[in-house]
């Protein structure tokens, strides 16, 4: 037989001692997003306890108690010195500070981010570390880890697949983490989440489940993750054709050829030859946002639409409601940080109904034949696809990071759009002090315009990808920048961050990516092109500042001095146990 699900207890009544902790649990927040709320009435807590240890909580009383839409929000400038951090910026920095406020005086309506940055994240100030890899991961607000932590130290949480009384509470949490998510992203009430490890699974489920055969077309962009391009496995197995829109250079995709593609790969019968079209919402390496217009198109043909979220839903809002797509994956931890190991589909039930799972586990089903080939999957759909018992432990974070990160995330573009423009300008005007060559080749897209108020769209994500050059203007190896970047205790990431054909656009290598062969590994195709292979990404996120980019730019400056980068590539072979070789040579 199949286990117990405390969900066909649901008319029982909940012991007395259990009602009140989702208000307790969530105070912290709720009082932060009744100031700053991003207009998500039904996902945010009555509850306005006061929390003795919310150092944000104090500090943001001033912003009232009344939910407000985030059109309507009026911040005051501030009358006082307006510092980015608690501590005291060297002369140099402060006068480029000054600077960058003239330019940029939109920066201080984020000033809430600021006041975040010295409550939630102090201990990047306490480490001196530097951090501008949100992309790969964000960093989780301290408040989030104390009150989930207190959490679990006043309360008893059991499996979910039972009916006692820790099993109920934690499934009445993994409800609420459910509601969470439909209610931050809009979704209609047709809409349900399956929690999955991350977003990859997410997309592996779907890419596992969907019923391709010999007619059915799988239609993806170059520019994708390999966990979009991983689903190819799974629609070749099946005799599926692949068809990719190839990306532009610096990104993404051609609306037109991508309709093109499609209207010429479009499904001739959706029941008998159902296709997928799977849609990056943005590159975690181009910085390129594709048009979620071209959803709307993808479904008047006939196809099921996957939609990979995972690079847009940190720093952008997103609705189902006015962009429905059959199925979403995101990752919690590249939101608001914690936790790490969960993620979601988010998902139409009548698409889900048509998925067919290769496999049962404990949880999926309700009854198993043994021996035997019958069984009865579980009755609440999302169930089926959630693999054995979900995270129920975490599941509560889920709730309350959604609400921390729905109070700050209106203020986001604005301020990222003034730290990217900044970033993207001062880099680009480096020069190396022997030839006056760039230090930097910027390779990802930049945006067409910087924002002027909060509520703004940006047309691009917030990351900056770029190659370091010598004098010469031959490529520096991305691994001896990385390493001379840790010397200064900045946090970035090198490679082609898990996607191919991005990399492959910016790096104009195509044409090489083309000629692979099968089991060539990373070295021989290094040996071939005759240098690493790769980009620095720098990427911003909740709690980037000033301080965070004026690090980076003055670490890049630094590689412009002769005296300086030789002195780094000196000590470089010695401490990393490389051969020394000369840069550019091929590895």
């Amino acid at each position: 037989m199949g286990n117990s699900h405390s969900s066909t207890s649901t008319n029982d009544p909940k012991p007395e001692r259990h009602r009140p902790l989702n208000r307790h649990r969530s105070a912290i927040f709720s009082r932060l997003s009744l100031g700053c709320a991003t207009g998500n009435a039904s996902f945010i807590s009555a509850s306005t306890r006061p929390s003795q240890d919310s150092s944000i909580a104090k500090e943001k009383a001033s912003l009232g108690e009344s939910i407000v839409e985030p059109k309507r929000i009026v911040l005051p400038m501030s009358t006082v010195a307006y510092a980015p951090t608690n501590q005291i910026l060297p002369e140099d920095a402060t006068l480029a500070y000054n600077g960058f406020l003239r330019d940029y005086p939109e920066y201080k309506l984020t000033w809430i981010l600021d006041t975040l940055r010295r409550t939630d994240y102090a201990r990047l100030e306490r480490t001196g570390e530097t951090y501008v890899d949100y992309m790969g991961g964000a960093l989780y607000p301290e408040s989030l880890i104390r009150v989930h932590t207190d959490f679990l130290n006043d309360n008893v949480l059991g499996n979910t697949h039972s009916v006692s009384n820790s099993s109920r509470l934690s499934l009445k949490c993994a409800d609420e983490a459910r509601a969470a998510v439909l209610s931050y992203f809009k979704a209609p009430p047709e809409y349900t989440v399956v929690f999955t490890a991350n977003a990859s699974s997410a997309l592996k489920l779907v890419g596992e489940s969907y019923p391709f055969t010999g007619g059915s077309a799988f239609v993806l962009g170059a520019d994708s993750h390999n966990s979009v391009h991983g689903l190819r496995e799974y629609a070749t197995h099946r005799g599926a054709r692949i068809c990719y829109i190839e990306s532009t250079r610096t990104g993404g995709f051609d609306t037109s050829a991508a309709k093109d593609i499609l209207l010429r790969n479009r499904p001739r019968s959706r029941d008998l030859a159902p296709s997928l079209f799977a849609l990056t919402a943005q590159s975690n390496i181009t910085n390129t946002k594709n048009p979620l217009s071209i959803i709307d198109y993808a479904t008047s043909l006939g196809y099921h639409t996957l939609l990979d979220a995972a690079a847009l839903a940190p720093t952008s809002t997103f609705s189902l409601t006015d962009c429905p797509v059959d199925a979403m994956a995101i990752s919690f931890y590249k939101m608001f940080g914690f936790p790490t190991g969960v993620g979601a589909l988010v998902v139409r039930k009548d698409f889900l109904a048509q998925l067919q799972r290769p496999w049962f586990a404990g949880g999926t089903v309700s009854v198993v034949q043994v021996p035997g080939t019958i069984f009865t999957r579980a009755q609440e759909i999302h169930e089926r696809f959630e693999d054995g018992t979900i995270n129920y432990l975490t599941l509560p974070a889920i709730t309350d990071g959604l609400r921390f990160l729905s109070a700050y995330l209106p203020f986001l573009p604005l301020r990222l759009s003034s730290l990217l423009h900044y970033l993207i300008v001062s880099l680009s005007a480096l020069r190396h002090d022997t030839t006056g060559g760039p230090v930097v080749r910027i390779l990802s897209r930049v945006p067409a315009r910087k924002l002027k108020s909060i509520g703004d769209k940006a047309d691009t994500g917030s990351l900056v990808s770029l190659v370091f050059l010598e004098p010469t203007g031959e490529m520096m190896p991305n691994s001896f920048i990385e390493w001379a970047a840790t010397k200064q205790q900045i946090s970035l990431r090198t490679g082609c961050m898990c996607n191919p054909g991005g990399a492959a656009s910016l790096l104009n290598i195509e044409e090489d990516m083309r000629n692979l062969y099968p089991g060539v590994t990373l070295c021989e195709f290094e040996r071939r092109l005759g240098r690493e292979l790769g980009v620095i990404r720098i990427s911003l996120g909740l709690a980037s500042n000033f301080e965070d980019v004026w690090k980076v730019i003055r670490f890049a400056a630094s590689i412009g001095n002769h005296r300086t980068r030789q002195g780094l590539l000196d000590r470089w072979p010695e401490a990393t146990g490389r051969n020394s070789f000369a840069i550019g040579e091929a590895l």
